[in-house]
């Protein structure tokens, strides 16, 4: 017979319960994987397997953890609760076992085997009936928590449903049920059930006893004295006092030690009184446990002690970082203040910046630098406010927030709490968590932040928060206002070829065992990999370039059997390099040769630096369209219809007829069209490609330009310009104009690429045009005009070509040096 196809469903886990076949049972799921689970059946089926937990406090229990033998059930009623939580209904059809676990990323799959039950003779199940429904009438007349009811479902079931019915409303431990469920022959099953029957009629005789001789002692007291000694005697009898007394005297006294407020101690005592009344083994008791766990082990008066020397943080902070001397001075400041202060409240920093710069690693050497704990905790895609706040305590599995667990893992009350990629906050239905970071990040509030959880006030004014982003733009204003916000830029070409030197190639060949081999590494072969194998803003891809290079290199030296080769010498080189990573992944870029009417040098910020943004327009003869190309964004649209409007603005100056844009088509289009572009910092560029066109005046080739146009021709300030002049500086420009406004941040461009370019200052677009445009010698009308009307724009008289002009305004083959 060929096989028959196992069933493949949902696994839910269950705490403290076991399911039986012929029963329906309520449950409350809140775990996210049992979520799923559920979620998965009703639509598939609405078959799911239930099995038990061997450990109840497991959140996520693997498969070995649970046991093997459950009920394949089918769910009956689903029903939403508060938050995310759902009451569901199921009904148990059959035993079964787990075959083999599906994976599953969010919750378990498992391929089940329905169990083969042993039914009794027809004799032997008549008997059985008989002798579970005699003990279990006898047993519901000494135990008045037993429904009546129950009796009328019993009567027509037979004897191994019946011992499956009895269980389930029996006070046994779960391991006592497990057995019953894991009993396929229904005899056995029933003797097992009539052993527990009468174990739990003498314990039910037996509270009888105790409650008589209680009620006795206690005939004059109030009824909570009186429940008080009843569990204390039921613990006696059960062996379970002593030990629950010692653990609560270790509280006590922990409670006595621990440095913290008086108002919190007096709420955690409150606590402590609770817990000595309740049953050990109650659900509620394990709560109260962890809560009064959770406050003890908080630091509530315990601080680590800064490390005040600034010699020896400014050290330390120069030897695990390049550059970045902004983030270093702030910090220093901060040791600077505290050590004459004494009592500062902890900085608030956001750190922002494209990836790989290092501002997750530099949050640790900052820690290392003050001497605190460092603690990580990430932020990208939640969504949860209680992951900030907690979860209140009238939920099941409820927990404090993320905040104060990274507070007790650290162990002091003013560690270094690094919030990682705060720009990916996400909200939805259950609260937005960067509302809640709002008095996590306020100095002024802080001081008593209140966890759902902990319902106490707590003192984050000593935490020192540094939080990281890619960009500002996924944070919050209210947020953002909040914080000290420190740009981090991407690296030069010089950074990253020290760091790659310094730093980058002394810890791969640690990590692939070359540490002691004498491997000759020019900075020439850094700048190499940096232009041709790297296109980032920090130094990630650097880095894993490098230990390629490491990892082929070690794998060459072993293939020689040779041990003495692993020390070398070794020389690297460009041509090994691209031996061993292949072709280049990205060639070097360089401007035109030539000048050429038409194209213009524009330079753009991206996150991985700056780069050269040619500019070309084509004229056509046409009716006055105007096509825009190259995956433009609406300012980068709107910046050359600008353009556009100024050039005919200025038609008569520039000797164009009147009427001429509606006698052409212009079409500007930016290379690289795959690439999506935007911002107003090409305007200017634009202006002169359309007058080069337009005038038939070559543009310079050795000239890039940034600058955001106006109709009237003003030149506004843009940003980046440390990374786009260091794009001009790479491709071999040698004049950078640039708007007046921007001089002031010619400080943060290196010395030595200040040294090669000339940067021209401009406030209007005449004087772009001067510098740009070749302007031919021998027009003595344009010149004259200039010098009459430098305000007004420029006169030619030549007419519309295609033709490249060298730079003496000659055409090529008579180009002479500028």
């Amino acid at each position: 017979m060929p096989d028959i196809e196992l069933p493949v469903v949902p696994l839910l886990p269950l705490r403290d319960v076991v399911s039986f076949p012929s029963t329906v049972l309520p449950l409350f799921i809140g775990r996210t994987s049992s979520l799923a689970a559920v979620e998965y059946a009703m639509n598939h089926g609405k078959t799911i397997f239930l099995t038990t937990q061997k450990a109840a406090d497991s959140n996520n229990p693997p498969i070995n953890e649970l046991y093997k033998m459950g009920t394949l059930a089918r769910v009956l009623q689903v029903v939403k609760g508060p938050e995310k939580n759902i009451k569901i209904f199921v009904e148990g059809l059959e035993r079964a076992t787990i075959v083999e676990q599906i994976k599953n990323p969010i919750f378990t799959l498992v391929k089940v085997k329905p169990a083969k039950e042993i039914p009794s003779p027809a004799s032997g199940d008549v008997a059985f009936s008989t002798m579970l429904r005699k003990s279990y009438n006898d047993f519901i007349a000494t135990n008045s928590n037993i429904p009546r009811e129950l009796a009328q479902k019993l009567a027509k079931a037979s004897s191994g449903t019946l011992a499956d019915l009895i269980t389930m409303h029996l006070r046994v431990s779960i391991q006592e049920r497990q057995d019953v469920l894991e009993e396929l022959n229904h005899e056995k099953r029933c003797e097992l059930v009539l052993g527990l029957l009468n174990k739990q009629q003498e314990i039910a005789q037996l509270e009888q006893k105790i409650q008589a001789r209680v009620k006795k002692q206690l005939e004059k007291n109030n009824k909570e004295y009186y429940l008080h000694e009843q569990i204390n005697a039921i613990r006696n009898e059960l062996g379970e006092n002593e030990d629950n007394q010692a653990e609560l005297a270790k509280l006590e006294e922990r409670l006595k030690e621990k440095k913290m407020p008086e108002e919190t101690r007096e709420k955690i005592g409150k606590e402590l009184k609770r817990l000595k009344t309740m049953s050990p083994m109650g659900p509620e008791t394990t709560m109260l446990r962890n809560y009064v766990d959770l406050c003890l082990d908080l630091p509530w008066e315990e601080y680590s002690e800064d490390n005040h020397n600034i010699k020896k943080a400014k050290t330390i902070l120069n030897k695990d970082h390049y550059g970045l001397e902004k983030v270093k001075e702030r910090i220093l400041e901060f040791l600077a203040v505290q050590a004459l202060v004494k009592e500062i409240k902890g900085p608030i920093l956001c750190l922002v910046g494209p990836p790989g710069v290092g501002k997750t690693s530099l949050a640790r050497s900052i820690a290392r630098a003050l001497g605190r704990k460092f603690v990580r905790l990430s932020l990208g895609g939640v969504r949860d406010e209680a992951t900030i706040r907690g979860h209140r305590r009238t939920y099941i599995g409820a927990m404090p927030g993320r905040i104060l667990q990274s507070i007790k893992r650290a162990g002091t009350g003013n560690p270094l709490l690094l919030l990682d990629e705060i720009d990916k906050l996400a909200s939805d239905v259950r609260g937005d968590p960067a509302s809640a970071l709002l008095e996590v990040l306020d100095p002024e509030v802080n001081s008593t932040f209140s966890d759902h959880y902990l319902e106490l006030d707590y003192d984050l004014s000593k935490v020192l928060f540094i939080c990281t982003a890619n960009t500002l733009a996924g944070i919050p204003p209210a947020l953002a206002d909040r914080m000290e916000i420190i740009h981090l830029p991407g690296y030069t070409e010089e950074e990253k070829r020290s760091i790659c030197q310094t730093y980058l190639l002394p810890r791969q060949k640690e990590a692939v065992g070359l540490k002691e081999c004498k491997i000759s590494w020019p900075a020439s072969v850094s700048t190499y990999i940096i232009r041709n194998y790297t296109k980032e803003a920090g130094v990630r891809t650097l880095e894993r370039t490098v230990g390629t290079v490491l990892r082929k290199i070690a794998l060459e030296l072993l293939d020689k059997g040779d041990e003495k080769a692993l020390l070398g010498p070794y020389q690297v080189s460009k041509e090994k390099v691209r031996e061993l990573l292949g072709p280049e992944k990205y060639l070097e870029k360089a401007t035109e040769d030539k000048c050429f009417i038409g194209l213009a040098n524009g330079l753009a910020w991206t996150e991985v630096g700056g780069t050269v943004l040619p500019v070309e327009v084509a004229i056509m003869e046409g009716s006055g369209k105007l096509q825009i190309t190259g995956k433009l964004g609406d300012v980068m649209k709107e910046s050359a219809q600008a353009a556009m409007s100024y050039v005919r603005s200025r038609a008569a100056l520039l000797d164009l007829a009147p009427d001429l844009h509606s006698k052409i088509d212009i079409h500007i289009h930016v290379p690289d069209g795959a690439t999506p572009k935007d911002g107003p910092s090409a305007g200017i560029t634009m202006v002169t490609a359309l007058i080069s066109a337009l005038t038939n005046l070559p543009v310079r080739h050795d000239v890039a330009m940034t600058g955001e146009i106006t109709l009237r021709g003003r030149v506004l300030p843009i940003g980046g310009l440390k990374e786009k002049s260091l794009a001009a500086y790479q491709v071999g420009c040698k004049k950078v104009i640039i708007p007046q406004d921007n001089v002031k941040d010619l400080e943060e461009i290196p010395e030595k690429i200040r040294q090669k370019l000339t940067f021209v200052p401009v406030s209007n677009m005449d004087e772009v045009l001067q510098h740009a445009l070749i302007i031919p010698k021998n027009d003595p009308i344009f010149h004259a005009t200039l010098a009459l009307e430098p305000s007004l724009g420029i006169r030619v008289t030549s007419r519309l070509t295609s033709q490249a002009i060298g730079d003496n305004g000659a055409p090529f083959g008579e180009r002479a040096p500028i």
